[in-house]
């Protein structure tokens, strides 16, 4: 796609001197901004509109609220196509104590029930956000049912990972009857290409999937694809321990975002998934 004069003129960010696509993600066109009052990020969803990005939007206001990402500036819609100003972040080196810091931060802001104020359609992978005041339902039947109905039209399903599914179920929906936790403000997506630092060495998180939810689940995704030394534990449990058995766990919350990777990339990720869940139901 080619950002033009007319581009130019409706982006309302001055004297625009540059416009270079880099890379933003497999979802969007993403190209850097310079002109003469600084830099952009500019991400463009073709034959789209603005509200493409209401939730991205709303993602990163709340964690600005406590926490550090970067500042949305303007969405809008031009030419059939949707498009979002974010201001440019220079890349630098940072602390990943900080970092952990920075995540229980943003967990420490709470809401008095699980989900979001509406639901996410328009994503290969659907988030039913409806408010719930127990976890366990809110994650079984918005999160795991969902996405599990999803791979088992695509045929990536059998017995063997049904029977393991229907126990987690079962675990987790007992489980929090008599285990409550509160309701954190998630990133929703936290692996490490969705955090960095500033060049002033200041940690920040990139791309959220926002909502109301178990923190234990953030935790998990860190853990999944590496790229998270022992340091940014370390951070995060000097702001907000973790409930005791928390490492146990873990693969809970991994056997959905694996769910995600099967529903995303196919049986690649089918092994990973059935393992995951194995270790669940072990608990």
């Amino acid at each position: 796609m080619l950002i033009d004069k007319e581009w130019y003129t409706e982006l309302k960010l001055g004297n625009i001197k540059n416009v270079e696509p880099v890379s933003g993600g497999d979802i969007n066109l993403a190209f850097k901004v310079t002109s003469d009052s600084g830099n952009y990020f500019l991400k463009v969803q073709p034959d789209n509109d603005a509200s493409f990005f209401d939730h991205e939007v709303e993602g990163l206001n709340l964690i600005n609220s406590v926490a550090r990402a970067p500042q949305a500036i303007r969405a809008g819609t031009f030419k059939g196509n949707g498009y979002l100003i974010l201001e440019y972040v220079e890349f630098g080196q940072g602390s990943q104590y900080d970092l952990g810091q920075l995540v229980a931060k943003m967990h420490q802001k709470h809401a008095d029930k699980f989900g979001l104020d509406h639901n996410i359609l328009n994503a290969k992978n659907p988030k039913i956000n409806d408010w719930q005041s127990n976890w366990g339902n809110f994650y079984v039947h918005q999160r795991l049912e969902v996405l599990e109905k999803l791979v088992q039209q695509k045929g990536y399903w059998n017995d063997y990972r049904d029977n393991l599914m229907n126990q987690l179920k079962t675990l987790i929906l007992e489980y929090y009857q008599d285990n409550p936790v509160k309701p954190s403000l998630m990133h929703g997506d936290l692996w490490n290409g969705n955090v960095g630092f500033t060049i002033d060495h200041q940690p920040i998180l990139f791309d959220p999937d926002v909502f109301f939810g178990n923190r234990e689940m953030d935790i998990a995704m860190t853990m999944l694809f590496g790229g998270f030394n022992q340091e940014f534990y370390d951070g995060y449990q000097s702001v907000y321990p973790l409930a005791d058995g928390w490492q146990k766990r873990i693969s809970w919350y991994q056997s959905y975002y694996l769910l995600a990777h099967v529903n995303l990339f196919g049986e690649g990720y089918g092994p990973s998934l059935e393992n995951a869940l194995q270790q669940s139901v072990n608990f």
